[in-house]
């Protein structure tokens, strides 16, 4: 590592030590955060109607692909490098595959920066939901992987509880899957926080092309 990569993550070990901006992080990624997470799938129901994703351990693997092949990737790269200040709106809107999946982006998006704006006081811009955690948590005093952990978390949890409650399976499966993900998800936000920009990509092309067909499926439950 470089004199000068080395030096910034001294220092960013040395700032982000606040434990109370630790749990202010936590409250905000929760899938409990009211932003409408519940109503959105991201094409699962599609796999899930399509019985492609049909069980515990087909569901497992969909996520795991997501979010090491997918949306979910592009997502915390986007996140990384906005926390630091690069303005990537426009990158974000070119990247996503879907009409719905654009609705969900922005209405996500300014439901959080709404919410933040009110327990904080301070004004939020309207923002695609990666880019408006990445500007809302500029400020806390908490590292660049700690936001990726608990972004790769939640965006598991909203996953799985898709699952639990349309293919069915039962909540301890859903508590087995995020628990055998964990390993995964803190690794994969440590590589993301030290991405470059130019690592943005996917390969997911069943989870796109499932949400593209979500906007036509004859009975849906979720808005993507």
């Amino acid at each position: 590592m470089a004199t000068g990569a080395r030096w910034v993550t001294i220092m960013e070990a040395i700032r982000m030590i606040d434990p109370t901006d630790q749990l202010r992080l936590v409250q905000w990624l929760s899938p409990a955060f009211p932003i409408g997470a519940f109503a959105y799938s991201q094409g699962l129901e599609t796999a899930i109607a399509d019985r492609d994703v049909r069980d515990r351990a087909t569901l497992q693997a969909w996520i795991t692909v997501i979010l090491s092949m997918g949306s979910a990737r592009t997502d915390a790269i986007l996140i990384a490098h906005a926390r630091a200040g690069a303005d990537l709106t426009d990158l974000a809107l070119a990247l996503v595959p879907s009409a719905e999946r654009h609705t969900d982006m922005m209405e996500q998006g300014r439901a959080f920066g709404q919410t933040i704006a009110a327990i904080t006081g301070t004004p939020q811009p309207v923002l695609p939901y990666a880019l408006a955690v990445a500007h809302a948590t500029r400020t806390l005093k908490v590292s660049t992987e700690t936001v990726l952990t608990h972004w790769l978390q939640g965006i598991a949890a909203q996953l799985t509880s898709v699952g639990v409650r349309f293919i069915p399976i039962g909540q301890t499966d859903g508590q087995r899957i995020l628990a055998a993900l964990a390993p995964l998800i803190t690794r994969l936000a440590a590589d993301y926080a030290a991405a470059p920009l130019a690592d943005i990509g996917t390969a997911t092309f069943a989870a796109d092309l499932a949400s593209m067909r979500h906007e036509t499926l004859a009975v849906r439950i979720y808005r993507t």
